[in-house]
Order: structure tokens, then C-alpha cells, then sequence
């Protein structure tokens, strides 16, 4: 299935692109956003990628554009990439905080339950450990505690005394695999929903470290921001929206100091950033991408 980039339209207009301007695509993906930003902008702009996978850093070798330059790295080496091309300040940050299709349509990532294949699930597929080989060495409470907090999942206990009962007898290293091992263990689930959906995607997430990634990234952003440039960043988990809207609405408000403290105007603390929307994919988009339909697009402007 070739990947929709979601809320395409909206994220572009939401980072009102100036046709001179620089911008990032934090998340290269296959390069539907990115298109769309060079569509916009002019022959004096400058748009940076950057994506971790290395299928998305060959599938992006097509586009063959002077203003563009494209990255292997993660999004949370931001700054370090930035400075190494000699940028100091951007127009414009986009993040797509999600799992392309052909991740998940790959079979061989390991990324889905919907065809057996190596448990891998790994977005950087030339380092770190798979999640085959972490299920072989963690014990069972690291194995409980990441499924409950990065899956929500109640039935973590259940779930992770089966994946340890289960590496007792051989190892548990394909999807299929693991994906009868949580079924077994799942009393109940939502109506068309898989029993190991909630754990596959807390042991993607786990294993990519997405979320402290995610943390790691957003001050990145603010800080090579130039005054009125945009940060706009889509998610499609409420973990991940979660730490988006808490930076944003931090930056937005900050901290006052008790009242009666004797400071002048120019001493408190003031906002860093506005907040400008919140936007949900629309009932046609979701129609004919039904992926969109648990997307989530933030947007804010760095202070003047």
C-alpha cells in the first residue's frame, strides 16, 4: 500500500510557508510532505529532511531538487544535523509522529500482526536490538511495565507472564508467534479490534525509544525556530499528542511566580509560543485513508 501523507493540505497551510523561506520535515517518511513543502515554496527556499529509516533515505534519492536536502537521522538529532549544515534558524518544523505504510505493510519489519514475519519492528533497521531479541532478556515486569504504559493495555500482567511462559519453551521471534501468545492472554477486546494490537504498538514504540524521541525533539524545534516560525506536529497516539500538547500549552503559559512578589513586568516570565490551532482529519479524508482517522495536528508560532 503506498503511504497518504495525513492532513497534507493542513499542515502546509498551517506553516503559512514563505516561498524564500527554510523549513524541516522532521519525518521524511516517502516524502509526501515533503513534496508538498517544495510545491509551496520558491527557488530561493530550502527545505531539510531528516527520517531514520533507511528505506525512506533511498526512497527519497528520486527527488532530485537543489532546494532539498535529505538526512539519515533521527528526528531528535535535529539541532546537530541543523548545525552541521550550517543553519541556524528555520521558517518552519513539521512532524508526522507516525508509522508509514510500507513500515507496517513490510512484512519483514516485523512492525504487524497481519502477516508472520521476524519480530523486529525496529523504524532504524542498521542498529539496535529487535524486539525478539529484548523479549529474550527482559524479565517479566520490564516485559508488564512497558505494554501497560506505552500500550495502556490491562491486561499487561496476563500478557507478559504468557510471552515469559512462552521463551521458556523456544523463543518468541516471529509476529504470528507473539501475536497467539497475547491472544491467549487477552480476556476481552474492543469490537474489531486484534487482541495484540495494544501490545504491538507499545513494543514499537518501547523499542524505538518514540516518545522520549518526541520529548527530545520539541525544544529542538523551538529553539532553531525564527521569531513567528511554526512548529507543526500530527500524531496518531494519545501518548504522543499528550507530550505535544503539554510543550506547546508550557510555552504558551508559562509559570507565574506567587503574587506579592516584588518583580517588575519585565521580570516575569513570558510565553515563548502561541498557540495557533488543533485539527482533526475530515470525514472524506478519513474515507479514503482510513489511517488518518486517529490523527491529531498542533500548531504553534514561536514568539516575536
Amino acid at each position: 500500500m503506498a503511504h497518504i501523507p495525513v492532513l497534507l493540505t493542513e499542515a502546509l497551510d498551517a506553516l503559512a510557508v514563505r516561498p524564500d523561506g527554510v523549513y524541516v520535515d522532521g519525518t521524511f517518511g516517502r516524502g509526501g510532505h515533503s513534496r508538498g513543502l517544495l510545491a509551496r515554496l520558491g527557488a530561493n527556499g530550502r527545505l531539510i529532511a531528516l527520517d531514520r529509516d533507511p528505506s525512506a533515505i533511498a526512497a527519497g534519492q528520486a527527488i532530485t531538487d537543489e532546494r532539498f536536502t535529505l538526512v539519515h537521522a533521527r528526528f531528535a538529532e535535529l539541532a546537530e544535523v541543523l548545525d552541521e549544515l550550517g543553519v541556524t534558524a528555520v521558517d518552519g518544523v513539521l512532524l508526522d509522529i507516525g508509522v508509514s505504510s510500507p513500515q507496517l505493510d513490510d512484512a519483514e519489519r516485523g512492525m504487524s500482526f497481519r502477516q508472520d514475519a521476524p519480530l523486529d519492528m525496529r523504524m532504524d533497521t542498521s542498529r539496535g536490538e529487535t524486539v525478539a531479541q529484548w523479549l529474550a532478556r527482559a524479565d517479566e515486569a520490564d516485559i508488564r511495565e512497558v505494554i501497560r504504559d506505552y500500550g495502556e493495555e490491562r491486561f499487561a500482567s496476563a500478557i507478559a507472564k504468557a510471552i515469559v511462559a512462552a521463551r521458556s519453551e523456544r523463543p518468541v521471534d516471529t509476529t504470528y508467534q507473539l501475536a497467539q501468545i497475547v491472544a491467549s492472554a487477552v480476556r476481552t477486546r474492543e469490537a474489531g479490534q486484534h487482541p495484540a494490537t495494544r501490545s504491538f504498538q507499545a513494543l514499537r514504540i518501547f523499542i524505538n525509544k518514540e516518545l522520549e524521541e518526541l520529548s527530545l525533539v520539541l525544544p529542538q524545534a523551538l529553539a532553531v525556530l525564527k521569531p513567528s516560525g511554526r512548529l507543526a506536529v500530527i500524531c496518531f497516539h494519545s501518548l504522543e499528542d499528550r507530550i505535544v500538547k503539554r510543550f506547546m500549552a508550557d510555552q504558551a503559559n508559562p509559570p507565574q511566580p506567587p503574587r506579592g512578589l516584588p518583580l517588575r513586568a519585565d521580570q516575569l516570565p513570558r510565553p515563548t509560543m502561541t498557540l495557533i490551532a488543533r485539527i482533526r482529519a475530515g470525514s472524506e479524508e478519513v474515507a479514503a485513508n482510513p489511517r488518518a482517522r486517529s490523527a491529531t495536528l498542533r500548531v504553534a508560532e514561536k514568539a516575536a
